[in-house]
């Protein structure tokens, strides 16, 4: 060993899980240490790049917006949807837990930290049967995740007047320690010169993310039941690989459980300039668009559309007889609803330019079109669905499309609307129309039209793969965030918050989320940490 630290807490991880439980630890007078695999400037993990949505009960907001929510309603939603089992106790009461304190335990303490909201609650993931979220719960964060982070570590600063943190970037922990039968800390090795340091500690927080970062990983753990597309993109955090779930489990008896389940992405892209291999973007389909598969015929009987079911939308597009599908939509669609999910291409929420995103709104986000027709290869525009068509199969070195498929596709959805728009009977097209019965849905959600209506061209095609995003299984842990081992007892001195944890219990969601409930997870089980930490444990 070549170097060491000591310190009350050590935290493995410095995402938002791992800032909010070192924070709340210096401020009750605690030492940290922080040991972080990323560069400081990306420092909070995949909150630094996610969008800042979040699922919150019984908030000022949704009083304000007259919309009648109660943890009780909350959780009908969130069993039902989640399909979680009486059985499954710890999920259970992570997610009771959940809807009973959100509004308390991060709505308000984010406000008294000076984070403020958009004044709407979008309604998403209502279930294509009405069996998701009952009434709308989506609270956006004003800046972004990005701007969340900010804060966090601008408080986390403050805090430590008393220089009690260490915080050890570009650092990774490759396992636990134990002496005389307790926990006593961890070995890290420093990845850029190798060297191995000991950090000694009584406490350890394992914040270190979930376990589909790493695409051997991800494949591993997908549901045998489950259709899993030949290929997949990422779009979680390289670093969450699940090795120190692994490690806990091999070494000091943890149990990993729902590892299986996880909060994948049916439509994403290839970022134009990917920070590491594979990344990918996720748009938020638009709903007007018509969801196709290789061949470009429509994806059915049941048309795919964004809103209501992202499980059942990636099982879909899982099934698929090859490993893509398109979005094939026109300008008028994507002026109005084509949106790219996280802090990186929302700029006018990122920077809090309420002017211009008001503007945007209004106006359409053209910009945003701009930017993809001139950095991806994926988000193709031509005049005619036949040029179109030839650009498809260009782009897959393939003739999978024809065009008079295609324009039979786009024919078949147009001729809903023969007789006026009174007298069309599609799954999509009443779908749409519940969408716009909200008014933040209905600002960014087109009025149903014929897709060759004139005048709304030119015609886009999005070359769109699943890709992966959080894992909602976990360690398992009880409700003060302490690991169990198999027999159900804590580990002594080893907690478990954020995505590492399920988000709580080892898998709070269950197969579903209602959508947002990650951010408030990784706070809830980071402050439940520290709670228990300061009693003893």
């Amino acid at each position: 060993m070549s170097g060491a630290y000591s310190s009350d807490i050590l935290i493995v991880g410095g995402g938002l899980a791992g800032i909010v439980t070192a924070l709340e630890s210096l401020r009750n007078g605690k030492s940290v240490t922080i040991v972080d695999r990323d560069t400081p400037e990306r420092f909070g993990g995949l909150a630094l790049w996610a969008f800042g949505g979040m699922a919150l009960v019984g908030t000022q907001l949704q009083h304000r917006m007259k919309i009648p929510d109660t943890p009780e309603l909350a959780l009908q939603d969130w069993i039902r949807f989640g399909e979680l089992s009486p059985d499954d106790t710890l999920p259970m009461q992570w997610a009771r837990y959940y809807v009973e304190n959100s509004r308390s335990e991060v709505y308000d303490w984010l406000q008294n930290e000076g984070i403020k909201f958009m004044p709407a609650v979008n309604w998403v993931e209502r279930g294509r049967f009405g069996e998701g979220n009952s009434v709308p719960r989506y609270h956006i964060v004003w800046g972004t995740s990005r701007e969340l982070v900010r804060c966090l570590t601008s408080a986390l600063h403050r805090a430590n007047s008393s220089q009690r943190l260490t915080l050890l970037h570009e650092h990774r922990v490759i396992e636990l320690e134990r002496q005389a039968g307790a926990l006593s800390g961890a070995v890290a090795t420093n990845e850029q010169t190798g060297e191995t340091i000991r950090l000694s500690a009584p406490v350890v927080v394992l914040a270190t993310g979930g376990l589909n970062g790493e695409s051997g990983e991800c494949r591993a753990n997908w549901p045998v039941d489950r259709p899993r597309p030949a290929s997949m993109l990422n779009g979680a955090h390289p670093y969450a690989d699940g090795k120190l779930h692994h490690w806990a489990e091999d070494h000091m008896g943890a149990r990993i459980t729902h590892a299986g389940e996880m909060w994948n992405y049916a439509a994403g892209f290839p970022h134009p300039y990917p920070h590491f291999e594979g990344h990918g973007l996720s748009t938020i389909p638009c709903k007007s668009a018509l969801w196709l598969n290789h061949r470009g015929e429509r994806i059915g009987p049941e048309p795919l559309i964004t809103g209501f079911d992202t499980h059942w939308l990636c099982q879909q597009v899982a099934a698929q007889e090859k490993p893509w599908t398109w979005h094939l939509l026109n300008r008028r669609i994507a002026v109005k609803e084509f949106a790219i999910s996280g802090a990186e291409h929302n700029a006018r929420i990122r920077d809090k330019q309420f002017p211009l995103f008001l503007k945007e709104l209004l106006l359409g986000n053209t910009p945003l079109i701009r930017q993809m027709e001139h950095e991806s290869n994926h988000f193709l525009v031509d005049e005619t669905l036949e040029g179109l068509a030839k650009k498809m199969n260009s782009l897959t070195c393939s003739l999978d499309v024809d065009p008079t498929t295609l324009k039979a596709t786009a024919d078949s959805f147009d001729a809903n609307f023969h007789n006026g728009s009174q007298l069309n009977n599609d799954s999509q097209i009443r779908m749409i129309r519940h969408a716009r019965q909200w008014g933040p849905d209905r600002l960014r959600t087109c009025k149903p039209a014929p897709l060759q209506k004139p005048g709304s061209g030119p015609f886009i095609a999005i070359h769109m793969q699943l890709t992966t995003r959080k894992s909602l299984g976990g360690l398992q842990t009880d409700l003060q965030s302490r690991v169990l081992d198999r027999n159900g007892h804590p580990i002594p001195g080893l907690y478990c918050v954020g995505e590492a944890a399920g988000f709580g219990g080892g898998g709070s969601n269950g197969k579903r989320s209602l959508e947002g409930t990650f951010l408030p997870g990784c706070i809830m089980t980071a402050r439940t940490a520290v709670r228990s930490i300061l009693r003893g444990g």
